[in-house]
């Protein structure tokens, strides 16, 4: 009897401790908590699956047209939405457009050869209280626009084209006239603005030619970026001085966002590539508009040429538990780069990036911000942090791996490369930047 209990409790203990098979390894976040299973999901949109489609060219669209259709395009989105919802479906064709509002239940298809094509006149896009560059304000309309979506999608081989080459001229040449003109001087729109939202995936797209930001999302979570090609030119875009690409053409801005995920994407811009917004200025932490971003996974992308293939900043608040992984640079300027605004109390911490290859002018770069901005009276401003930052398995062609400079407005905590401490306390300080008002 004694025997059998002592190999019946054998038995328990093996059962007990045997992994079951299969079974997928956690995964976690810089910080160590578990990344949730939806980032793992391997699930793609079946446009099929999203309802009835409703093809652009069935309700009077015209293929080929010079005109600007914004009002015809928009009553196939609003007919879609008011019978129930399903798909508005840019058939193979250029199809010019300026701003659409699209609804719950309302997805984008394009098919292959389709281009919905930007118009370039800012008239074409209205001013509506929106979100640009950390603050909430009066700014134009992106082309495509989601507010207060959940599921919305947008998928297909063909093209949005922003047609910006008439907007990059304008902001070159108000900059040769004013060295401080700014991106809301020169009035433009961006490609995609999708705010308030959820459970959003963009998939297989071209998105192009922005004449500013190329994708943006704001205050939304459970977003996905899905083998989409980002591309903007990033030279000769204005004859007088043709090393000038289309100005602030990043290509995606993650702001006040939770759980996004970037997966397979060629991105080619001149700006950053990926990067994390939240707010700006002295007193942006008490501005209920802004806020954090959280949980950001960017993995298996491939950069041309960009500034930044990941950046926190320059209007960002707290970033934390941020991912960049098995990606690709050909040419970036930097690979993470952190900016640091002296007038604003910034946070990035956690954050992790491995198994990067290719070739690049500088990887890590943390300097003070230099441009446009004004610090504000205020006692109790926090001292700025970047901690617990982790580079491992960095296979790339550089100039100069680690570019960094301190400054008393911050302090850089944490840092290691492959297990190893960097110590930047030789790193020589920043001069105080300039103040532009």
């Amino acid at each position: 009897m004694r025997k059998t209990i002592i190999l019946l409790l054998a038995v328990l203990t093996l059962t007990a401790s045997a992994k079951p098979k299969g079974k997928k390894a956690v995964e976690t976040w810089p910080d160590g908590t578990v990344m949730d299973a939806w980032f793992m999901e391997k699930g793609r949109v079946d446009v099929n699956a999203l309802g009835r489609q409703y093809v652009l060219t069935d309700y009077g669209v015209l293929a080929g047209s010079t005109e600007v259709q914004t009002r015809q395009i928009q009553a196939v989105i609003d007919r879609c939405a008011q019978e129930g919802g399903g798909v508005v479906v840019v058939p193979t064709g250029t199809f010019k457009t300026g701003a659409l509002f699209f609804k719950q239940g309302t997805h984008l298809h394009l098919s292959e050869g389709a281009v919905l094509l930007g118009s370039d006149r800012i008239i074409d896009f209205p001013i509506l209280t929106t979100r640009i560059e950390g603050e909430t304000c009066k700014y134009f309309a992106a082309l495509v626009n989601a507010d207060g979506l959940n599921g919305f999608t947008i998928t297909g081989k063909g093209t949005i084209d922003g047609n910006g080459l008439k907007y990059w001229q304008e902001f070159w040449i108000r900059r040769q006239w004013n060295p401080q003109c700014t991106n809301k001087d020169a009035q433009r729109p961006r490609l995609t603005y999708v705010s308030n939202s959820r459970n959003v995936t963009i998939q297989d797209v071209h998105l192009i030619n922005s004449p500013f930001w190329t994708n943006h999302v704001y205050k939304s979570d459970h977003v996905r970026y899905l083998d989409c090609y980002i591309y903007a030119p990033t030279e000769n875009v204005y004859a007088p001085q043709p090393k000038r690409g289309a100005p602030s053409s990043d290509a995606i801005d993650i702001d006040v966002c939770t759980d996004v995920m970037v997966d397979g994407c060629f991105m080619h811009v001149n700006d950053d590539a990926v990067v994390l917004k939240g707010g700006k200025g002295t007193w942006a932490d008490k501005d209920s508009t802004n806020g954090n971003c959280e949980r950001i996974l960017i993995q298996n992308c491939h950069y041309g040429r960009v500034h930044g293939c990941l950046t926190l900043g320059s209007e960002s608040l707290h970033d934390r538990n941020v991912i960049l992984r098995n990606c690709q640079t050909d040419n970036a300027n930097r690979v993470l780069w952190l900016k640091m605004r002296p007038d604003t109390p910034q946070h990035y911490e956690y954050v992790l990036v491995e198994n990067i290859t290719g070739h690049c002018d500088r990887f890590l770069f943390i300097h003070p911000w230099t441009q446009f901005f004004k610090p504000g009276d205020r006692k109790d401003m926090p001292l700025s942090r970047c901690n617990n930052v982790t580079l491992r398995n960095i296979k790339v062609d550089t100039k100069t791996m680690i570019d960094v400079k301190t400054s008393d407005k911050y302090e850089l905590i944490d840092f290691t490369l492959d297990g190893k401490p960097l110590d930047f306390s030789k790193a020589g300080a920043s001069p105080e930047p300039k103040v532009f008002l």
